[in-house]
């Protein structure tokens, strides 16, 4: 491996010593006659990837299989739901997760939670160390190396560490603090307020252990998320609203306050394997269409790792993790969120009984509301994930741009606007001109836009009253090549103003930071806007407003 985005990669499998009980990571290439690093003796293809199985994991799986402690004393892995008990395969299901109540479950890991002990697991992790010691300083290495050649064209205190508090962040964070010699690196925390408790409990813990560590917390303290789905709907796997407003949004506010016109550096933990969408990114990436926060380059250390090495460098080099792994979560993301898969929403109803009880509430409510017949079935099948569009959502009403064209000039359109004109609305118009209330004609409460370059009016606006509208305004374009071009960009303007959630994802994509949510208003700063036009170009802003993309219906 190297750090350019045209690597070639040789990927890893997983094989098994039947006498060591451990699993070790093999390049496909080194295959041929390959033997067990320990004992000497055969090894045999077992998975593509594997991660290791904890003791509360496992109480948890022997009691779905209503046999509780009964493989203390094996070497359990797993790889999504199929579970390897000394090496020997077992499925667990949908039938599982439905066999027992969470009460039930509830009970029995209480019962036998003093005997279930970490005794034989740590003798299996010794063992899984010592045979993948090579891989592990192999991995260990080459990302040293990469983390220093990307660094070395940033000062360091321009140099970021994306949090979050999963085990890639973490793994990445003890690799550039270690590559770099650097303890103080500032590390961003997005504390989505809807993290896992041993997310927070895990960030605290961090905090303390690496005290020298300058530590930011991007939070959206102006939203509430519960109030947000009640409008707009859930989010749902291609609807993932709640990334931009919670997440994205308030990270690009941190890098603002403290960066402002710098070029940072950003190590993430983004890794291949993770996903479809994670394959199709670069190691590095810099350019405007991949990176979601401008101003930054972001690179991935871990990002051709499997999830076995992952571990072997949390467990071979004593790194402290969030605790919800040892539960049996494999991602630690928001806990409600619409990529978690089967397991991760069947233990939610176990660890966390009261939200996963509101959230499921919530889900079923909007299903009746959005009509849907069997709106149980609909929730616990999770089709409320595949949801897409603003179809039976009332807000949907507001990304629809409705206008009549005006009979009494040319060039002129007459938009509807869901509540009255104001200085929010005219602020909006900033990316096109300057902005003047001078220069328009007072009796009819014009404001005029100019253009920056040379100073000529290219947008009348005016405060209008239309027979179908309660509120709207007249806006003409003047001294222009393509006026239908400019008209339909001030409609991008108009949705905003009419749909905006204070989302926060223009924020993230003004790469000079004019955008801003501030006080539930949304502005820009007429001083940094360089008119570029991303904020009302469809091809950066779906629509012009990623709300259009949440609530479009399929009448649009």
């Amino acid at each position: 491996m190297c750090g350019d985005k045209t690597e070639a990669v040789i990927p890893t499998e997983v094989y098994w010593c039947n006498q060591c009980k451990t699993p070790i990571i093999i390049a496909v290439n080194e295959k041929q006659n390959c033997e067990c690093p320990l004992c000497g003796g055969q090894i045999n293809y077992l998975s593509s990837d594997l991660r290791p199985v904890f003791p509360e994991e496992r109480l948890l799986i022997e009691i779905l299989l209503d046999e509780p402690m009964k493989y203390c004393e094996t070497s359990v892995w797993a790889n999504n739901n199929r579970y390897y008990f000394d090496g020997k395969p077992f499925a667990i299901t949908s039938k599982h997760y439905k066999k027992f109540s969470p009460e039930y479950i509830r009970e029995q890991l209480q019962k036998f939670s003093k005997e279930n002990n970490y005794d034989y697991f740590k003798g299996i992790i010794t063992k899984f160390i010592c045979a993948n010691k090579e891989r592990l300083n192999y991995i260990i290495d080459e990302a040293h190396s990469f983390i220093k050649k990307e660094a070395e064209k940033f000062p360091i205190e321009s140099v970021v560490l994306s949090f979050s508090g999963g085990k890639d962040s973490t793994v990445t964070a003890d690799l550039a603090v270690k590559a770099l010699s650097e303890p103080s690196l500032v590390h961003i925390f997005g504390n989505t307020t809807l993290e896992f408790p041993s997310t927070i409990e895990y960030a605290e813990r961090f905090r303390k252990n690496n005290p020298k560590a300058i530590f930011r917390i991007a939070m959206n303290r102006e939203q509430d998320f519960m109030s947000v789905c009640e409008d707009i709907g859930p989010p749902a796997r291609m609807m993932r609203w709640c990334c931009s407003m919670f997440k994205t949004g308030p990270i690009t506010r941190i890098l603002n306050r403290y960066y402002r016109d710098e070029n940072i550096l950003t190590f993430y933990g983004i890794r291949k394997c993770e996903s479809v969408s994670r394959s199709k990114y670069n190691r590095v990436e810099d350019d405007a269409e991949s990176v979601k926060i401008q101003k930054q380059k972001v690179a991935s250390p871990i990002f051709y790792w499997m999830d076995i090495e992952i571990w072997l460098y949390l467990l071979g080099e004593d790194v402290d993790f969030n605790d919800a792994y040892r539960l049996g979560y494999d991602r630690v993301g928001c806990w409600c969120c619409p990529n978690n898969n089967e397991r991760a929403q069947f233990l939610s109803s176990i660890y966390m009984p009261e939200q996963y009880k509101k959230w499921r509430d919530f889900l079923i409510d909007f299903a009746k509301r959005i009509g849907k017949p069997d709106a149980e079935v609909y929730v616990d099948t999770g089709k409320w994930k595949a949801r897409q569009g603003g179809n039976g959502v009332k807000a949907a009403d507001d990304v629809k741009i409705r206008f009549t064209n005006c009979t009494a000039e040319d060039n002129a359109k007459i938009y509807r606007l869901n509540r009255p004109l104001n200085d929010e609305f005219l602020n909006m118009l900033t990316p096109f001109g300057r902005v003047s209330k001078e220069l328009g004609r007072k009796l009819l409460n014009e404001v005029i836009v100019l253009d920056v370059k040379n100073n000529v009016p290219i947008l009348s606006i005016q405060p209008f009253q239309q027979a179908d509208y309660e509120y709207s305004v007249k806006v003409k374009t003047m001294n222009v090549a393509k006026h239908e071009d400019l008209q339909r960009m001030v409609g991008y303007q108009v949705r905003k103003f009419n749909a905006c959630r204070k989302c926060l994802k223009c924020e993230s994509l003004c790469k000079f930071g004019a955008i801003s949510i501030s006080g539930g208003i949304y502005r820009i700063d007429e001083n940094k806007c360089k008119r570029c036009k991303m904020c009302v170009t469809a091809k950066y802003l779906d629509g012009g407003c990623l709300m259009d993309k949440y609530l479009k219906t399929k009448e649009d």
